[in-house]
């Protein structure tokens, strides 16, 4: 026996030498059993967008900020907050605290949500670059909520906020579907970090903070200088960074063999099986805010997987019920509740997520993060006063702070603060922090620089092309399918709509009379345009189509004309196009500027065009309408427009897709 106690001894002391120096060779002993292939992964919920944990998303701002340079229909989630505070820290959340997290939220039906009207002179081509997230495509039986309906009676209820603003969502092609454990920022997908070998085996599952976003380094962008305010918010996300999320509290460190067994089914992916067993321990253990936690957690993965909206529901309602137990650490509140607001707004719940991300900065008040996620909820909104307030306090604390100064500058140019926004703009995207290196920051950044006669704009225009943001420096629309035939002008042979074409130049003047009667002679306008589009003059409008859909009773004064159209579904049934009449006085002047996508072509049929003075930039080539004649154009590239004559200059506009779109991607585009 003693002879066997002291091999076993030896054999023991071998294996630990042979593992010391597979270590110090940074190799790992090969003890554990292969690893299963992992299960193809499915598109993500959509954050809508499907907008996350830094940044956005801004992924639904009123129509007004689409073109000004506010945050958009859809929404985008400020920056990661750090979760790892000091466990001496006693947050207790407090009855009153939690008195706004208590309604129970009833499971959401998966319906495709209505479209909204739009009415006016809303055009598109000033849509620009609303701060919208890319979703991506929606499976039929997973439909994340409308977020332009305020009128649920399960939203939660903030006094004072404006919630005009209609949320437009954005698809992508199938490449581009973020994929579980993706979180979209601004305008770009952040991935979560992976654990490390040492987490996975972890006593607790914390919340993965996303990786960091670090800018490249060029010579274009000079580094940001390091103000102390900078320095004090570094040193919270390093010593964060340093810590692990305390999320067990005294009980749940006596259960916590159960909590471990169920938390590594979830990390093995068997989340069905996950979710059972959390169930189970919550059953047996209802006191337990992790095991609350973990089945919420559960439910969210499991909601994902299935495409169910009322699952995800559940999860929304089991993260409140886990933060509201009286034992719950301050690290398990924070996260419970931030990903509470963040399933909130994928579901559309914007009133809701903004009442969570509230109640969070009130538990939480030096977390700056925290304070820069309301301030997007607040966008999402089309609250800007809101968010202008958030931002305004983010910066009297902060001012270094990047995320604040680029969302503040966004607010200023959507009030049409052109130079007072520049610096912010500027300043929020030399800092590099997360959540500012977003197509729309450089596009509104540019173009209000083009407005105060700043040649530098397209050094900002080339640096967004260089991140990927924009397809070239002219052309700069967002809302992108990729691989589509890019060119300025087209001819109506390339763009095989020459039947259409036809028509209209052989009935133009019948489109024309019929336009006039129904222009206000008193004014020579149609609907003023309200886009903050031009640097003067006036300029009208008179919409028949739009987003696929006919315009109100529009049609009813040029019934000629709508019918001469019904049959080319290429233009009535452009989904992210419009067709109208549009009339422009003498003396105005149109900003240069792009229109949101790549997936329609503009055709201009002139029908009251004066012999000299009205012209038309795209890109570096300038041309002249004719009466008559259709001019075809892809308005996704830069152009501009000047009206010099001593007349109105009329013309006739129809979008149509652009022609390499196919038939499935025509009907599954969503509407902008």
């Amino acid at each position: 026996m003693e002879r066997q106690k002291l091999a076993r001894e030896r054999a023991l002391r071998e294996k630990m030498e042979v593992e010391k120096v597979n270590k110090a060779n940074g190799r790992k002993p090969n003890t554990s059993p292969p690893r299963a292939p992992p299960a193809e992964e499915k598109p993500a919920l959509r954050p809508e967008e499907q907008t996350s944990r830094r940044g956005r998303t801004l992924d639904s701002f009123s129509p007004d900020l689409l073109t000004a340079g506010c945050f958009p229909p859809g929404l985008k989630e400020a920056e990661q907050t750090n979760v790892g505070d000091s466990p001496e820290e006693k947050t207790v959340l407090k009855p009153e605290d939690v008195s706004e997290l208590q309604r129970e939220e009833p499971p959401v039906t998966s319906t495709p949500p209505e479209t909204p009207s739009v009415s006016g002179s809303q055009d598109v081509e000033s849509e620009i670059q609303a701060a919208v997230p890319l979703p991506p495509l929606v499976e039929d039986d997973f439909v994340p909520d409308d977020p332009g309906d305020s009128t649920r009676p399960h939203e939660d209820e903030v006094v004072a906020i404006d919630s005009t603003g209609v949320l437009l969502e954005e698809t992508l092609p199938e490449d581009s579907l973020v994929k579980s454990g993706q979180h979209v920022t601004s305008s770009r997908f952040s991935q979560e970090a992976e654990p490390t070998e040492a987490e996975k085996h972890s006593e607790e599952r914390a919340e993965p903070e996303p990786e960091r976003e670090k800018l490249k380094e060029t010579e274009n962008i000079p580094e940001a200088e390091e103000t102390s305010e900078n320095q004090t918010q570094d040193k919270i996300r390093e010593k964060a960074k340093k810590k692990k999320p305390k999320l067990l509290n005294k009980f749940d460190k006596t259960i916590k063999a159960e909590i471990d067994a169920a938390d590594k089914l979830l990390k093995k992916g068997k989340v069905e099986e996950a979710l059972r067993a959390f169930e189970a321990l919550v059953q047996q253990y209802p006191q337990s805010p992790r095991a609350l936690y973990g089945k919420a957690q559960a439910e969210d993965e499991v909601a994902e997987k299935q495409r169910s909206n009322d699952l995800l529901q559940k999860a929304i309602n089991s993260y409140r019920e886990a933060a509201e137990l009286p034992d719950a650490t301050p690290d398990l509140l924070r996260a419970a509740l931030k990903r509470r607001a963040e399933r909130q707004q994928f579901l559309g719940r914007m009133r809701g997520s903004l009442a969570t991300l509230d109640k969070l900065v009130q538990i939480f008040p030096e977390d700056v993060g925290l304070k820069n996620d309301l301030g997007v909820a607040h966008l999402l909104l089309g609250d800007n006063k809101g968010a202008k307030k958030v931002y305004e306090e983010v910066l009297e604390a902060f001012p270094g702070n990047g995320f604040a100064k680029v969302h503040y500058g966004f607010i200023l140019k959507s009030e049409n603060k052109i130079a007072e926004s520049i610096p912010y703009l500027k300043e929020g995207l030399e800092s590099g922090e997360p959540g500012t290196d977003d197509g729309r920051f450089y596009f509104h950044l540019g173009d209000a620089l083009q407005r105060v006669g700043d040649d530098s704009a397209y050094h900002w225009y080339e640096l967004g092309h260089k991140r990927g943001h924009f397809a070239s420096v002219w052309q700069r629309s967002l809302y992108n399918v990729k691989g589509l035939k890019a060119q300025p002008w087209w001819t109506p042979k390339e763009t095989g709509y020459t039947d259409l074409v036809k028509t209209l130049e052989r009935n133009w003047r019948t489109i024309r009379d019929e336009a006039l009667a129904v222009m206000d002679q008193k004014t020579g306008l149609f609907v003023p345009e309200e886009e903050n589009l031009r640097e003067k003059g006036e300029w009208g409008q008179y919409t028949l189509w739009q987003q696929g859909r006919k315009d109100g009773n529009s049609c009813e004064g040029v019934q000629k004309t709508c019918s001469l159209l019904e049959r080319y579904t290429e233009a009535t049934g452009c989904k992210r196009g419009q067709i109208k009449f549009s009339v422009m006085q003498p003396g105005t002047h149109v900003w240069p500027h792009t229109g949101p996508t790549n997936c329609r072509l503009r055709m201009h049929l002139g029908l009251v065009v004066p012999k000299q003075g009205c012209r038309i930039r795209c890109t570096n080539q300038t041309r002249e309408w004719q009466e008559g004649k259709v001019l075809i154009f892809d308005d996704s590239f830069e152009h501009e427009v000047w009206q010099d004559a001593d007349s109105h200059r009329l013309i006739f506009i129809v979008d149509v897709w652009h022609p390499e779109l196919t038939q499935h991607q025509r009907q599954t585009l969503s509407p902008i």
